[in-house]
This record gives C-alpha cells, sequence and structure tokens, in this order.
C-alpha cells in the first residue's frame, strides 16, 4: 500500500470523502480535457463526469484554470523529477554519442510511464498537452510553461555541451523535432501498426523509444542546413 493510500485509509471519513470528490473531480477533468480541449469543457461538464455537485469542483479548485494546472502539477512534478534524475546520470557519461542517447533517453523514457501508474506521463495527459497547444490560449501556454521549461531547458544546455558544433538556436530546433515525434508517438500508436500491415506493434513502449532515440540520435548529429544564397537553405 502507498503511503498516500495509507494516510487516506487513517483520515476521518469526512475528509476521505472530501479526498475522492477532489481526486475524482481531477481524474474526470483529465479525461474531458484530453477528448475535447479546455474551451470545450465546462465546470458542469467535469462536474457530470466526476459524480460530484457543481459547487463542489469549485469548492475544490475555484475555477478550471486552477483545475488545469493541478493536472499539470500531479503529472510534471514526478516526471521533470526521473528526468532530471536520468539526466545527472547521463552527464556522466563521458562518450559524446553515449552520453547524448542517454541524454535523449532520460527525456524521452518518463513520458512513456503509464496513466494508470499517476502520476508521470501517457497517452491521455499527451493527448491533453496536444489539445492545449492547439488551442493556443495565452493563460494555457502560461501553465505548460511554467511546468516544462526550466526542465527542459537543462536539457537543452546538456544537448549544446554535448554538441557545441550546433548554435545553440539549432538545438532548439531540433529538440522541437523531439517534442514533436514524442506526441504523436504516444497518441497515435495504432498507425505504425496499421502502416506496417501488423509487422510491428506501435503499442510496444520499448521499441517506440529505440526507435525515437535513434531517430533523434543522427536528427541532432546530422549537419546544419546550408544557405543557398537565395534566402532558403539546402543541405
Amino acid at each position: 500500500m502507498s503511503d498516500a493510500e495509507t494516510t487516506r485509509r487513517d483520515q476521518p471519513a469526512p475528509e476521505r470523502r472530501q479526498a475522492n470528490v477532489r481526486q475524482a473531480v481531477l481524474a474526470a477533468a483529465e479525461a474531458l480535457f484530453a477528448a475535447h480541449g479546455f474551451n470545450a469543457v465546462s465546470i458542469r461538464d467535469i462536474a457530470a463526469a466526476s459524480g460530484a455537485h457543481p459547487g463542489s469542483v469549485t469548492y475544490h479548485f475555484t475555477n478550471k484554470m486552477n483545475l488545469l494546472r493541478e493536472i499539470y502539477r500531479r503529472h510534471c512534478g514526478p516526471m521533470n523529477a526521473r528526468r532530471l534524475e536520468l539526466l545527472r546520470e547521463a552527464l556522466r557519461i563521458k562518450a559524446k554519442q553515449d552520453r547524448l542517447q542517454a541524454i535523449l533517453r532520460a527525456y524521452i523514457v518518463p513520458a512513456f510511464s503509464s496513466s494508470t501508474d499517476q502520476p508521470g506521463g501517457g497517452a491521455q495527459f499527451t493527448r491533453l498537452r496536444a489539445a492545449l497547444s492547439a488551442e493556443g490560449s495565452e493563460e494555457t501556454r502560461g501553465i505548460i510553461a511554467e511546468a516544462f521549461d526550466d526542465t527542459t531547458r537543462q536539457f537543452l544546455d546538456a544537448i549544446h555541451e554535448t554538441l557545441p558544433e550546433l548554435t545553440r538556436g539549432e538545438v532548439v530546433w531540433r529538440s522541437q523535432f523531439l517534442l514533436g515525434s514524442l506526441y504523436y508517438t504516444l497518441i497515435n500508436p495504432e498507425r505504425v501498426t496499421r502502416l506496417s500491415d501488423g509487422e510491428v506493434d506501435g503499442s510496444d513502449m520499448d521499441a517506440a523509444i529505440d526507435q525515437l532515440v535513434a531517430a533523434m540520435m543522427w536528427g541532432l548529429m546530422g549537419p546544419a542546413p546550408r544557405d543557398d544564397g537565395s534566402g532558403g537553405s539546402r543541405t
């Protein structure tokens, strides 16, 4: 039994009920935001899906934005802690290519933690993040930045130190492609299975991580585009 479960068991019954309501609201809100986006979901929708009264939702979280912030905090705190733990281990590796591989794995692996392992990542939270990015709200962008930017900058620094031949801007661009690949791999694994005619299983997490790391290794280590003098660039 986890420490959290033990704590809830030892709480007085009214406090346990409140904790259960809070958890139900968070779970319902995350599922609804992932499926429909943030703007299309109301407090009443969340209350209905969680079996709570709308007043209970506002009692615990005041508004939707605070509810979203708490969802991010629950997921991203453990995810970022694990990423930084693995990053520290990666930075002790001397060989450049081995260190870069370990840095990429440090970023990718924690994102594949199952949503049921709460908290730590998984496809549903990734779908939520993708939906928020598509909506482009200034407030939600602030929550995303608050949750990820500090940790991401540490990874950018580590990659740049490992590949000093790249400019900082090139590291940012190529790392952005890593993020897009990670998003899509998490939220649409069935496409891999379908397009390979079943030769590979898109839901095989170990295989997905290995393929992502391999693709991004060469993406990061490849030559920079060269300006051809026409305002564009070529390799």
